[in-house]
């Protein structure tokens, strides 16, 4: 049985869902005491990091089967390694593409947490905390949202294509930094195994929905109907001040700013060479990585990207083997792109899932849920690439070399963008909360 390219979960969001929010603020600034050197050269180079692309994969992606082979061993499995473009390091053969830009990549070998759960996994994961009560910590999206968003742009400064989850979600949302920094969902997750869905052939499947008004109403109205609702919504907010109503009207503004502005035509794929769509591959994973290039191209701070189904209980290889050929594909058509371009040394990619899967395999022909000893990746913009961090041992059923922890993970990933991860917010609770959990370091082998 062969698993489908994405969660089975359909995602509908209405034009007052989207306005809720789509409206991000704020700008941060770096200034940590050992980090105050890179903080300065990224104020002085704002070109050095302005976007960080999330490549999130929900379910728990196999180490053993992508990043982290063992050929020699019978939890292996019948996958071949392949060599890349830096001599010593293999990964599979179903990544051959992401194998010639090794040189671009870091891989961790020795991710390792307790949370074998896929909700309270995904939690810690996206947020840098462990579920506790009453804090509503915010996902690393919307925290680099907060750090990095111009609010006078008409263009969101979080964008999550295909989520399978709403925004209020708790591992999905900006918790205690507000809506204003949730991201803009964008993509139906059905898409992703449907390579025939005309929409995405004709590009429009990741167009922002209901952004534009009908065409029967007139320039001329359209202006009447948004200048009346500003009249109304100023007199409610002198009547009623307070954080919610300056939320949502601002979410308004800057939708109605993007409405009015030419990037609506970001959204729509269809500008782009048909030869170039079907280099990043033809569904909805592919695309969204082409879509995440033109709004790097925008200067937009984060950019989430959403490939489904590797919870692989059942014939994990089959499955594994789909889901490679989808990834390999549309990663390694958007490193190549961005360098193209130029903006490959200005963007992070992070590759990650909640955790990893189990090295032995079940009679189903299958890998369950492992946190003990996984993978991620990193490449781009901050990172030293052409490496392995850390170590399995030879079953990879344990951390062998350098164990790598969530704070410590999502630290280097802060750092790598001149984010100050020491840096507190206030939070729902009455208490400044830090960006990652006290007592975190990044991986400075990993740093360019």
């Amino acid at each position: 049985m062969s698993l489908p390219l994405d969660p089975s979960e359909r995602l509908r969001f209405s034009r007052r869902e989207w306005l809720k929010v789509s409206a991000l603020a704020g700008v941060g600034a770096a200034s940590t005491s050992w980090l105050r050197p890179l903080a300065a050269d990224v104020a002085r180079h704002p070109e050095r990091i302005r976007s960080c692309i999330l490549l999130w994969m929900p379910g728990g992606p196999s180490q053993t089967d992508t990043f982290d082979l063992k050929p020699e061993h019978a939890n292996g499995g019948p996958y071949k390694p392949i060599e890349t473009s830096v001599p010593g390091i293999r990964i599979s053969e179903h990544l051959p593409l992401l194998a010639r830009q090794m040189d671009k990549l870091a891989i961790i070998r020795s991710m390792q947490t307790q949370e074998a759960d896929h909700d309270r996994a995904s939690f810690y994961l996206r947020t840098g905390y462990q579920a506790q009560g009453g804090i509503q910590y915010p996902s690393l999206g919307s925290l680099v949202c907060r750090e990095g968003d111009d609010p006078e742009s008409a263009l969101p400064g979080f964008v999550s294509v295909a989520s399978p989850r709403l925004a209020s979600d708790s591992s999905y949302g900006a918790g205690y930094l507000g809506p204003q920094f949730a991201p803009m969902i964008v993509g139906n997750t059905s898409n992703f195994a449907d390579y025939d869905n005309p929409d995405i052939r004709s590009g429009t499947a990741l167009r922002v929905p209901e952004i534009l008004p009908p065409a029967s109403i007139g320039a001329a109205q359209y202006r009447g109907r948004t200048d009346l609702l500003a009249a109304l919504q100023t007199g409610f907010a002198a009547r009623h001040p307070g954080v919610g109503v300056d939320t949502i009207q601002s979410a308004q503004r800057r939708a109605l700013r993007l409405a009015a502005s030419p990037l609506t035509k970001t959204f729509d794929l269809s500008e782009e060479r048909e030869s170039l769509r079907g280099e990043y591959g033809m569904n909805l994973f592919g695309q969204g990585c082409l879509l995440a290039r033109r709004l790097v191209e925008q200067r937009v701070p984060m950019i989430e990207l959403t490939l489904g189904g590797w919870d692989t209980h059942i014939e994990n290889f089959s499955s594994v083997r789909m889901l490679s050929r989808a990834l390999d594909q549309g990663w390694s058509t958007l490193m190549r792109d961005l360098a193209d371009r130029g903006l490959l040394d200005s963007t992070l990619i992070v590759w990650m899932g909640e955790f990893g899967r189990t090295p032995t395999i079940n009679p189903q022909a299958g890998r369950d849920h492992f946190p003990t000893a996984w993978s991620t990746v990193l490449a781009g913009g901050g990172i030293r690439g052409g490496q392995v961090y850390g170590g399995t041992s030879a079953d990879g059923t344990e951390i062998a070399d350098k164990p790598v922890s969530v704070p410590n993970l999502l630290a280097t990933i802060c750092s790598a963008l001149g984010i100050d991860f020491q840096k507190q917010h206030p939070s729902n609770v009455g208490r400044p909360i830090r960006i990652v959990e006290k007592g975190a370091m990044p991986i400075q082998e990993i740093l360019a």
